[in-house]
């Protein structure tokens, strides 16, 4: 063997040694920290049907109630991104976990539409900078080449939020009824937000703000990261501001974040309500047939995250699961009495959605320098949670004035189709790791 394969397999076994400590010191406090996120974000789901007939909420109220969390996401989500890089990661992700699981267990104490409103648009306000905080602080670990995969492992928590949430939401609304003089719905909140208060103060302690710092990383290891990152700076194309606004691209990867979000938010805020208008009255089984499609989408994302950084494409792994979730979400509007027609169609849905959100993320980081990703993440992020607010409050509108979801689903799935096309509009040989 050459002196230079020899180098080159040392280089490529040094990188493997760095890539597999840093995500054992990281992921698994991360992944259990957006786990609690993402069931603090879609648990109103599972409430809906006890919630809403103590509270007599519409499907209207509800969905809008359900969007407003978005709203509030959308107009924060720059600004708390702005604030991680001046007050670092480790304290403004930590603040923002204790303020965050206070409000969603406060939760319990709505007693009108106006609480009801007002709570959800205030945990927006508190989660807005926790997603595109940690996808910026990963970037700043992780080089192009390792990315998908890594973002994979870091979103599973989305789907393993509904494998893990809706049998334990089920489980709380059924065994908690009236304990104590409390509805199962306030006994669910209870018990799902009040841990991240905890969880805030671990990470606190625990968190690093950059590799820089850390004991655990060797001199050499330091500078091969070093080197790999600022190798990727030179090539991107963004470096200020006001360049996020001015470049179209931007703008197309907002169009496309916002398919991503339709389809991630029609499956969180309605999958519990499907289910159940297909015959199925037990919100315990309800629970654990929504469980199904996250499961499914827990392998298929990781696959799919896989099989990007193995192949170093990334526009086809977005776009095929954008359409497998249109796919999925007409079927499910077909004949929305059949169960098993639902389920498949959910499934499908569910898959594609839970590949779709990390794989959407390796594309931005394409463009945006290190200094604009806080702002430019945070700036897609906030655009696509408008389509956060439209997925569960047109679905809620449109099952309020045609008794049927269907028409809403439909409408649904052309837009997350439409965005699946605007994939190709991003450039191969930018997107696609070197």
């Amino acid at each position: 063997m050459s002196t230079a394969n020899t180098a080159t397999d040392t280089l490529r076994t040094t990188q493997d040694t760095t890539h597999s400590t840093v995500t054992w010191r990281l992921m698994p406090l991360l992944l259990i920290c957006y786990l609690f996120a993402h069931l603090d974000r879609i648990n109103i789901g599972f409430a809906k049907i006890q919630m809403s007939a103590d509270l007599h909420f519409s499907n209207t109220v509800y969905g809008f109630g359900a969007g407003l969390f978005f709203v509030a996401y959308a107009l924060f989500g720059v600004p708390s991104n702005l604030a991680l890089d001046r007050f670092g990661p480790r304290r403004w992700i930590a603040s923002l976990m204790v303020v965050w699981g206070i409000l969603s267990a406060s939760m319990l104490f709505v007693d009108d539409a106006i609480e009801f409103y007002v709570l959800r648009f205030l945990l927006g306000v508190a989660e807005a900078g926790f997603f595109p905080g940690i996808l910026v602080f990963l970037n700043r670990w992780y080089p192009a080449r390792r990315r998908a995969q890594v973002t994979a492992l870091f979103a599973i928590a989305v789907p393993m939020a509904g494998v893990i949430g809706g049998p334990l939401s089920g489980g709380i609304l059924e065994a908690f009824q009236d304990l104590g003089g409390l509805r199962g719905w306030q006994w669910m909140f209870l018990i799902e937000g009040a841990p991240v208060v905890l969880l805030g103060l671990v990470v606190l302690k625990c968190l690093p703000d950059t590799f820089e710092g850390v004991s655990w990383l060797t001199d050499a290891q330091k500078t091969q990261l070093r080197q790999q990152l600022h190798s990727e700076e030179q090539r991107k194309a963004i470096t200020s501001f006001s360049g996020i606004l001015r470049d179209s691209q931007v703008w197309v990867l907002v169009a496309v974040y916002f398919a991503v979000m339709l389809a991630v938010n029609t499956l969180a805020f309605w999958m519990p309500s499907l289910i159940h208008g297909a015959g199925i009255g037990s919100d315990g089984k309800v629970g654990l047939l929504s469980a199904v499609p996250y499961l499914a989408g827990c392998f298929f994302m990781i696959a799919c995250g896989r099989s990007s950084d193995r192949n170093r494409e990334r526009r086809w792994h977005l776009l095929v699961p954008l359409l497998m979730s249109a796919t999925g979400i007409a079927i499910a509007g077909l004949l929305p009495q059949n169960l098993m027609l639902v389920m498949i169609g959910l499934i499908i849905a569910g898959m594609g959605a839970s590949a779709a959100l990390p794989m959407f993320w390796q594309l931005p980081p394409a463009f945006l320098s290190n200094s604009t990703q806080a702002a430019g993440i945070a700036l897609i992020s906030s655009f696509g949670s408008i389509a956060s607010f439209l997925a569960p409050y047109l679905i809620g509108w449109m099952r309020d004035n045609t008794q049927s979801a269907s028409l809403a689903l439909y409408v649904l799935a052309a837009f997350i189709a439409l965005g699946a096309v605007l994939v190709l509009r991003t450039q191969a040989a930018i997107v696609n790791p070197q």
